[in-house]
Order: C-alpha cells, then sequence, then structure tokens
C-alpha cells in the first residue's frame, strides 16, 4: 500500500452535498483534503450571475477546498463559465464525464458522451487553449462497455490534464451491481495522467484493499459510503478510536446543525424533509439494526413525526 497519506475528496452528489451541507460535515468530520461539488447547470448564453453559481460561491466555501464541476458540451458555454469561475479565484475546474443520469446521458453529457470520443477530443482541442484554470475530468468506465474508455484514454494522452477521476463502473449501471476494479486497472494501463479512484469505497476494509492492489493511486473519492458512515475519512487515515458513545454524540450533534440550517434554508416542510430522508437512506448504515427505525422516518408527514422517530433511533441500543 501507498505510504504517503492518500488524498481524499468528497463526491459530488447531487440534491445533497450542496455547499451548506458540505460546510456543516466538514466541521463535524475530519480526514477529506477536498470536495468536488455536482456540476453547474448548463445554460446557453448565460453569464451566470451570483444566484445561478451560489453553490460554488467562495463564501459559501470556506471549510475545505472546493473544485466546481462543469457538465457543458458546447465549448463557448464552457469557456465562459470557466472564465467565470477564474475570476472568482478558482485555480482547479472538473469536467463531468460520469453522470449516468438518463436525463443527462440522453442529452450526450455526462456518461451518454463516453460513445463518442471524437466530440470529447473535439471540445477538449477547442477549450484547453483558452482556459485560464487546470480541468480534471471525472468519468466511468464507459457508457456501455469498457471499449469505449479504452478509445478515449489514448486520445486524452495529448492533453494537459490535472487528473482522471474514474468511478468504477459503466454508466448504465447507474449505481446498480458492483463496482469493476479490473476494469480500472485496465484504464491504469491506457493513460499516463493522474488517476482518483472512486465507487464504492464502503468501509476501511475496501479501502485497504484496493490501496495495496493499485499502490501508486493516492488519491481517493469517497461518496455514499461516506454519507453512510461519515467517520470513514477518519478511519482511512488512522485518526484515533474514539468510543461508540462519543461517535453517537458527532452524528447527532451533525443532524441537529444540519436539520435547523435545512429549516432555515429549504421552502417549506416538503422540501425540508425529502432533503433529510434522502440522507438517512445513507445514514442509516451507522446505525446497524434499526432499520424499523428507518421505516418509521421515511414514513413520516411533518417535522415532529420525522424528529420523534430521529431521536428514537438515537436513543437506541
Amino acid at each position: 500500500m501507498n505510504q504517503a497519506e492518500p488524498f481524499l475528496y468528497l463526491a459530488p452528489i447531487r440534491g445533497l452535498t450542496d455547499a451548506l451541507f458540505r460546510d456543516i460535515f466538514f466541521r463535524h468530520f475530519a480526514g477529506f483534503d477536498a470536495a468536488v461539488a455536482p456540476f453547474i447547470t448548463p445554460q446557453k448564453k448565460s453569464l451566470y450571475e451570483d444566484k445561478m453559481i451560489r453553490d460554488v460561491l467562495p463564501a459559501n466555501n470556506t471549510t475545505l477546498p472546493v473544485v466546481p464541476q462543469l457538465l457543458h458540451t458546447d465549448p463557448e458555454d464552457f469557456l465562459v463559465l470557466a472564465r467565470r469561475l477564474a475570476g472568482l479565484g478558482y485555480t482547479h475546474v472538473n469536467w463531468n464525464l460520469g453522470c449516468p443520469a438518463p436525463m443527462v446521458a440522453r442529452k450526450k453529457r455526462g456518461s451518454g458522451l463516453l460513445p463518442y470520443p471524437e466530440e470529447i477530443v473535439g471540445l477538449l482541442t477547442k477549450v484547453l487553449p483558452e482556459l485560464p484554470l487546470e480541468l480534471s475530468i471525472k468519468t466511468r468506465l464507459g457508457f456501455n462497455d469498457l471499449s469505449e474508455t479504452r478509445a478515449l484514454l489514448p486520445e486524452l494522452d495529448r492533453f494537459c490534464l490535472k487528473e482522471i477521476i474514474i468511478h468504477a463502473r459503466l454508466g448504465k449501471q447507474l449505481y446498480r451491481g458492483t463496482t469493476d476494479p479490473d476494469g480500472f486497472a485496465v484504464c491504469r494501463q491506457l493513460t499516463p495522467h493522474p488517476l482518483t479512484y472512486n465507487g464504492d469505497i464502503n468501509n476501511v476494509a475496501t479501502f485497504r484493499i484496493l490501496a495495496d492492489r493499485f499502490a501508486e493511486i493516492n488519491s481517493w473519492m469517497l461518496g455514499r459510503g461516506a454519507l453512510g458512515n461519515p467517520f470513514l475519512a477518519e478511519e482511512i487515515k488512522n485518526y484515533p478510536q474514539q468510543s461508540l458513545e462519543i461517535r453517537k454524540k458527532r452524528l447527532y450533534n451533525f443532524h441537529e446543525e444540519l436539520f435547523n440550517r435545512y429549516t432555515e434554508r429549504l421552502d417549506g416542510p416538503s422540501h425540508l424533509l425529502g432533503r433529510v430522508k434522502s440522507l438517512w437512506l445513507y445514514l442509516i448504515n451507522s446505525f446497524p439494526g434499526n432499520k424499523k427505525l428507518l421505516k418509521k422516518i421515511l414514513k413520516s408527514t411533518n417535522p415532529a413525526a420525522y424528529r420523534e422517530a430521529v431521536d428514537q433511533l438515537f436513543a437506541a441500543e
């Protein structure tokens, strides 16, 4: 295993890991080095005023470094947003070639562009000579099969990229099925660019296995695993172990601040409950044996019922 301390990104999870969440999460849990923000929705002929890029405004991101993410496939619009971000002080942006959501992929964006390597190369050819900051790419093993990334990666050799983050699944899998470390190993042989491994690092044991196998990789991205176990980055970096009581208290304090801030920020009980319930689909993994109480949380129809169910969960042995 690589002896250097691993560099850990928090993955972009649309609808959850926005600036408010990131700020609170990083103040309650340690171990992460940076986050990639969920992609900024492309807008034609837009100058991207503050309200459209609120999630990446520096004033809203003071805890850890954040990398804005672009989804654009039009070179001109890509450069407009990149220059706007450079003007805010950013030095690094990420291009999303990995989003598997059908509504994105059908528009030949995200992982839906992977079957068309000539279009990816075409955009990079036009954009990179004028790009005022570093560019990384977040992608997958392909959309339909690994042959797509096999064809793409050698074509990227001609470009100066900061890194390539590879989620070890195909786009068509969405988040179903297992990841494919063997596919990642193939990619490792096809590019000289620095790689970051992403996908189903849900516990320390899995991380150790991957870190031993890919000893030359020192950059990793944690997503759903970190939402299920917010202490995962600390565990990977060998922070001192804490008692279950202390960990539960830290989780409680995190949830309390997040819930209160969501109550202030979000528009009404329905929006509030939708957001916190989506988090509990992952966070319940920190409370093994309590799936029945998860059902009660998810069935709650008002904030009072929700709080009652959450309090029962935290009180459970």
